[in-house]
């Protein structure tokens, strides 16, 4: 087996474990300090998210919030901790591959946004994609600049061996043996009317009391999926490593890691894997692949959508299980778990996933949606 790329190392992972619960200090500027009224509009456009609720001034206002407030997914854009910014083990592969997000309060526009942030745990894995991984857990708290909390979350990344995932995984054996699916004119649309009959519930109150335990959500569908789209969503949260000219020499001077020559001969960022499917073949990866955080937003957008303005997701918890490759259609379905009241809030418990055109599972997803109730 060729060794192009740096391994995990047991020095490497004691050097890490050093770190756990230690503040992480001086990290990369975030894509958004504010949540201003464009810095959200591009965020859910970037998901592809067209709730007026985020988007529109003249129709929030007119709602409970009284003026825009932020999707709640908008916070990935506000940290490169949480969106899957990793420290230690330089120049071994990172993957986001999900958060346990909970949500305190809504983030309003202009809202200011602080955070704090440390790693949480080290877990070593067993993988059928890489052999050895680690998933690296990092919890970060957000604020808003009355000191108010926010939301919390915990977020985790695999670091994989490249050159062992590429020559050895056997995860996407199948996949790589398939020929690239060209979508017909009926297929794209079948999947252009999901789209055209996507529901948002909007100003109309979903009630507590008209939620039952078995009831399906809408189902939802994202795709076929692009680069175009990946850039899309690149554009509204920010990426980690996307620098141009002397900012992306900085970058790389900082971090030697970070800057892995392309066919040219100049060192550039990891990050490429989302546009690059020569790049994305080179660490295991089936081909150029969507952003990990955008996947986690487009559960969350399933949950928006269902709940309406007055609504507020409290709890989401996402898993991915596979990239999904350009050429990819996900199709998310839900339904609601239970319904029970907690310290006097209304709560509805759903149950998520999302799958391809293969049927292949995607994601797994949670969200706890506190409603209103008719008693007021």
């Amino acid at each position: 087996m060729s060794g192009n790329f740096p391994s995990i190392t047991d020095e490497g992972m004691d050097a890490l474990r050093r770190r756990i619960g230690v503040r992480i200090e001086n990290t990369l500027e975030p894509w958004c300090h504010e949540a201003t009224r464009d810095n959200i509009r591009h965020y859910a456009h970037g998901i592809g998210d067209d709730n007026p609720l985020w988007c529109d001034p003249a129709y929030a206002e007119r709602s409970r919030h009284g003026g825009i407030i932020a999707l709640p997914s908008f916070l990935f854009a506000t940290s490169r901790i949480v969106s899957g910014y990793v420290g230690g083990l330089p120049g071994v592969h990172a993957m986001w591959a999900g958060a346990d997000w909970t949500w305190h309060k809504a983030v309003r526009r202009n809202d200011e946004i602080r955070t704090e942030a440390w790693l949480k745990d080290l877990v070593e894995h067993d993988t059928r994609f890489a052999g050895r991984a680690v998933q690296q857990i990092y919890h970060v708290n957000f604020f808003n600049q009355s000191g108010d909390l926010l939301a919390e979350a915990d977020s985790w990344c695999f670091r994989t061996d490249r050159d062992i995932a590429r020559e050895q995984g056997t995860k996407y054996a199948e996949v790589k043996s398939r020929s690239a699916h060209v979508y017909s004119d009926e297929e794209l649309a079948s999947i252009y009317k999901h789209y055209h009959d996507e529901e948002i519930r909007g100003a109309t109150p979903r009630y507590w009391e008209d939620v039952k335990a078995g009831d399906a959500l809408p189902p939802m569908v994202k795709g076929p999926m692009t680069v175009t789209g990946f850039i899309a969503y690149a554009q509204g949260w920010g990426g980690l490593y996307i620098r141009a000219n002397k900012l992306n020499w900085k970058q790389i001077h900082a971090h030697p890691g970070l800057g892995i020559k392309n066919r040219f001969g100049i060192p550039d960022c990891p990050e490429r894997v989302h546009w690059e499917p020569e790049f994305a073949l080179m660490v295991g990866a089936p081909g150029a692949y969507d952003y990990g955080p955008e996947r986690c937003s487009w559960l969350t957008h399933h949950l928006t959508n269902w709940m309406g303005d007055d609504g507020f997701l409290r709890k989401a918890t996402c898993k991915i299980r596979r990239h999904n490759p350009e050429g990819d259609t996900l199709f998310f379905s839900a339904k609601v778990v239970r319904t029970y009241i907690e310290d006097g809030r209304h709560l509805v418990q759903i149950e998520q996933e999302a799958r391809n055109q293969d049927n292949e599972l995607s994601v797994l997803g949670e969200g706890v949606v506190e409603l209103p109730s008719r008693a007021g």
